[in-house]
């Protein structure tokens, strides 16, 4: 049983982290927020499930707590960096 859920995990992060590419420059100038969420959620889930005897409960607590942290931390990036300035080019 925690062989499958280790799976899981380890093939949601992946997806995760490989949807994180997806958003790039073009779509959202300031990202940092949603780049943290995410992290701060994966990285939650993993930490909170390691820790405790809880299993899905301490993961589910972790990932929340990782997604209130990594979301905060990004949207201080995302404040301090400054716009994009437009240049012409193509229209």
């Amino acid at each position: 049983m925690k062989r499958n859920i280790l799976k899981y995990m380890l093939v949601s992060s992946t997806s995760i982290i490989l949807l994180n590419g997806c958003t790039g420059q073009e779509v959202a100038p300031n990202n940092a927020t949603q780049t943290g969420a995410a992290t701060g959620a994966v990285a939650g889930a993993v930490i909170g499930y390691n820790t405790g005897s809880g299993g899905g409960k301490n993961a589910a607590v972790g990932a929340l707590i990782g997604t209130a942290l990594g979301a905060g931390i990004g949207s201080a990036v995302d404040s301090n960096n400054p716009e994009p300035v437009e240049t012409g080019g193509w229209q």
